[in-house]
């Protein structure tokens, strides 16, 4: 065992998911559940996803070793405001966001004395939510990227990483910054082009054709991630606005440079832009 209590706020499939994993390690004594949705949280605890649920997310950190926040990041902070004056002396409070910067920066100036905050952000989802989405699998050979920030001494980061170690986790340690950048190319920009390419099909005035209707399995691959949540792909918008905009910025050069040699007939440039891109896909697999 790990710790006795974790308290997870927010219990979808981020959260849930986490539960479900260190229960089934054995490394939690005790799991509470906290959600704005009680139909959710009802379910959670229907499921087994946690032991008890609490009404309220003060009382719901009462005695928490661990406090893992997965909601919308946008709400990430003012959960930790919100939270602050019930956390138990050295809490540990982390989160799954996939923006860091804003989120540490801040969290960490609302840690009360003696307590901790780890960002964190696993490397997985699917385009399901809510806690009956969850399942313990979910983190297995992935990523998890923890971003210390100015309270997270030697003792929380161990003690998150072994816990999403035995969440089947992958874990390794970066400066929130270099992440957001990082994730906006790999993470944000594909959900903005996928959202983006299917509202432009969707909307599409072929003759009068309901042109989503022809599509098969290519289309279905590639845009699967558009039928993530709305609103958590709203707020990661805003909050790495920046990063993000840089990343559109070389998307939209490299697609103008596609557009420029089709439209000339360019069979050379084509192919090696193609091929190029061919290569990098094939060396992620």
């Amino acid at each position: 065992m790990i710790i006795k209590r974790l308290t997870i706020l927010g219990v979808g499939l981020i959260g849930g998911s986490f539960a479900l994993a260190l229960r089934r390690a054995g490394v939690v004594g005790r799991i509470t559940g906290v959600d704005s949705n009680a139909d959710n949280l009802r379910q959670a605890l229907a499921l087994g996803i946690v032991d008890e649920i609490a009404d309220d997310a003060l009382s719901g950190v009462a005695g928490a070793d661990v406090v893992f926040i997965a909601v919308p990041v946008c709400a990430i902070a003012s959960v930790v405001k919100y939270i602050a004056p019930a956390l138990p002396a050295g809490c540990i409070v982390t989160d799954g966001g996939s923006v860091k910067a804003e989120v540490v920066s801040t969290c960490d100036a609302l840690m009360p004395r003696g307590c901790r905050f780890v960002g964190g952000h696993p490397i997985a989802g699917t385009e399901h939510s809510g806690a009956a989405a969850a399942f313990p699998e979910l983190f297995a050979g992935k990523r998890c990227v923890l971003t210390p920030g100015l309270t997270a001494d030697q003792e929380a980061l161990e003690t998150v990483t072994r816990l999403w170690t035995a969440a089947g986790a992958v874990v390794c340690r970066m400066e929130s910054g270099h992440h957001d950048r990082i994730f906006a190319e790999i993470s944000h920009l594909p959900h903005a082009i996928a959202y983006t390419l299917v509202r432009a099909v969707g909307t599409a005035d072929v003759e009068g054709e309901n042109v989503l209707s022809y599509t098969a399995g290519g289309f279905r691959d590639f845009t699967r991630i558009a039928s993530s949540d709305p609103v958590m792909w709203r707020d990661i918008a805003l909050m790495n606005r920046d990063a993000l905009l840089a990343s559109i910025d070389g998307f939209s050069a490299s697609l103008a440079e596609l557009r420029r040699r089709i439209d000339t007939g360019d069979t050379e440039g084509l192919a090696e832009f193609f091929t190029t891109a061919k290569k990098f896909r094939d060396e992620i697999v």
